[in-house]
């Protein structure tokens, strides 16, 4: 159940970076300027829902959490069809909102009947469903957009929120027994996130290095299919295919960390090793060219995705696992501040880089470094824990 969520919103989160190219003609702006805003706005309400999720799921239970998530993701789906740029960038801070508390509520749920020896592998199944929605919504999207209209494309995608949230209604009672209805919303329930993280100096660091990672799984799936689209001169489907291989490289990169972190690796020498993986890619992605095989493209974008859309559920659940207990849901939320930080600052750094400092090429590059510094953190990190 939890990883179906995961689907439905993040289809709806990545929907209009995807669409980019078409939307950036209906509102007479660039598509890599559209992926940058639209990205930018559903991190910045992502943000604001994550960091408040924690007494949220107290009060209401992370199932009703989760069901007003898939509304909220629907809702901004509908109202970015009206199509006037003011309107369409309220609708994705919209979706955000629903987007930010869903790995919150699903954190709560899994850490509570999750062996602490098989946590990564766990974590790591339910996050398949970042991947999976992307892959989704990359397949889908354009082919509906091209055929029927964008706006057809995101009707579309709204039906299945809609569906899920009433279906889900049938499993509250069983699943939301632990609320607690007294739980009241105040500044510090929300700042408490925070100060927990930052407080604690392990998670302090996971979440630095989360915000560069997040950064770099956005420039895999905001802006793949505007680069092979513009700049390597693929058509808009072909693109949204090779952004599909990456998915499904995230699916089964995902899968496989959380084994390697919970039988071989621990947690934080896997995610060190990821970000190299990482680093590597980008270097590789920035030397493409038009004359590149297809099938070497998509072969560098199967790697590129088991490694940047790979290291969620390895990374969220060391966090639960490192969380004070009972606050999986709290620190989840805190660190999740900084990650969706990540893919709000990055479309900014992204835009200007791609617009004014060399184009695709030096986003690519400037990430690259990057990761190399999250990669060396992370591995100090393993050797003193």
């Amino acid at each position: 159940m939890t990883t179906v969520i995961q689907v439905l919103v993040s289809m709806s989160a990545l929907a209009m970076p995807v669409l980019a190219t078409l939307l950036g003609l209906h509102l007479h702006r660039s598509a890599a300027a559209v992926a940058s805003l639209m990205a930018g706005l559903v991190y910045g309400g992502a943000m604001l829902g994550a960091i408040s999720s924690g007494p949220l799921i107290q009060r209401w239970g992370a199932i009703r959490v989760s069901q007003v998530g898939l509304l909220l993701c629907a809702a901004g789906l509908l109202l970015a069809c009206i199509g006037v740029l003011p309107v369409v960038m309220l609708s994705a801070f919209i979706i955000g909102l629903g987007y930010g508390p869903i790995t919150p509520a699903s954190s709560h749920l899994l850490s509570k009947s999750t062996p602490a020896n098989r946590m990564s592998f766990v974590f790591s199944v339910k996050q398949t469903g970042v991947p999976l929605g992307v892959f989704l919504v990359a397949l889908v999207a354009p082919g509906l957009a091209v055929a029927f209209g964008w706006r057809t494309a995101l009707a579309v995608l709204s039906v299945p929120c809609v569906a899920f949230a009433v279906f889900s209604q049938r499993l509250r009672e069983q699943l939301d027994v632990d609320r607690v209805r007294t739980t009241s919303m105040s500044i510090n329930s929300v700042i408490g996130p925070l100060q927990l993280v930052l407080t604690h100096p392990l998670l302090r660091q996971m979440a630095a290095c989360s915000f560069l990672f997040s950064m770099s799984q956005l420039l895999v799936t905001a802006y793949t299919v505007t680069y092979l689209h513009e700049s390597l001169e693929y058509g808009l489907v072909a693109s949204g295919m090779l952004l599909s291989v990456a998915q499904v490289g995230g699916v089964a990169g995902r899968i496989a960390w959380g084994y390697v972190a919970d039988r071989w690796l621990d947690a934080l020498r896997t995610l060190s090793l990821l970000a190299a993986v990482m680093s590597g890619c980008a270097i590789a992605m920035a030397a493409l060219s038009s004359g590149v095989p297809a099938l070497a493209v998509a072969a560098l974008l199967l790697v590129f995705g088991m490694a940047s859309i790979g290291w969620n559920g390895v990374y969220l659940a060391e966090v639960a696992r490192r969380a004070p207990s009972g606050q999986a849901a709290t620190a989840t939320g805190g660190t999740l501040f900084f990650t969706f930080l990540g893919n709000v600052v990055g479309p900014v750094i992204f835009g200007l880089s791609i617009q004014h400092l060399g184009g695709f090429e030096t986003a690519y590059l400037l990430m690259s470094v990057s990761l190399l510094f999250a990669c060396a953190l992370l591995y100090r990190s393993a050797r003193r824990a």
